[in-house]
């Protein structure tokens, strides 16, 4: 596991046009998928067993899996193509709450809540079975897509406070020979890979309509949205939306 402290991360810095039309995808009321991301690096030697077990979540039906690309290994010799600072700033917001002392790579963060080593695969299943036991009480979500437009619909409910609407959309799936760094010779696959992660509103417990533009965004696998507490808290619910046929 590669460690690095606050003090130390150095930072480094849309284009596929989107057609069709996808279904309609929803989730909530005991059906919203247990978000689990992951914080990884192409540069970091102990993360291809993690992203391996990522593409294994991603073909489960109860969760939501996400690959999140840092950029603080890209200066061991292999410069990470999906490596996203933002995505940093998220991991150090979730270090803040879950009260870490350090960011590192592989990361699983799971709804919001609870954090583990993301090749450690017992400690995350008993975070998802324990995530999934908590009594829902989030909102329906529906995700439908007409052209270049993805309508996010939020229900109702009896919940008080503020929540983040987070709009994502990833790529579905890569393979890349690394060629220099801790993993050269290897061939890597990347699943569900976050090329782009924007707040489009908040929720308030009341019913919500949010038209999202997809022109230009990166992204050919499809679209999620979450639905989480400010400041990096819980996430309250979940849905996605494949691209099928792009």
């Amino acid at each position: 596991m590669l460690k690095l402290t606050h003090f130390t991360i150095a930072f480094a810095a849309l284009v596929l046009a989107f057609a069709g039309t996808a279904p309609e995808a929803s989730a909530g009321d005991g059906k919203s998928p247990i978000v689990v991301e992951l914080f990884t690096s192409q540069g970091c030697s102990s993360c291809p067993p993690a992203e391996a077990y990522l593409g294994e979540l991603a073909k489960r039906s109860d969760v939501l899996a996400l690959e999140l690309h840092v950029d603080y290994w890209d200066y061991i010799g292999w410069k990470d193509p999906f490596a996203d600072r933002n995505n940093v700033e998220r991991q150090r917001l979730y270090g803040g709450k879950l009260g870490s002392r350090y960011v590192y790579t592989p990361q699983m963060v799971i709804n919001g809540r609870v954090d583990a080593v993301g090749s450690d695969r017992d400690k995350v299943e008993d975070a998802i079975k324990a995530v999934g036991d908590i009594p829902p009480r989030g909102p329906q979500v529906t995700l439908s897509r007409d052209g270049d437009t993805v309508r996010v619909k939020i229900g109702g409910t009896d919940r008080t406070g503020v929540y983040d609407v987070f709009f994502v959309t990833y790529d579905a799936e890569h393979s890349t020979e690394i060629m220099r760094g801790e993993n050269r010779g290897k061939t890597l696959v990347n699943t569900n890979i976050v090329r782009n992660m924007k707040n489009i509103g908040h929720w308030v417990g009341k019913p919500t309509e949010i038209d999202v533009s997809i022109a230009g965004l990166k992204g050919d696998g499809g679209c999620a949205v979450l639905i989480q507490q400010q400041g990096a808290g819980p996430i309250l619910a979940a849905a996605s939306l494949p691209f099928s046929g792009n």
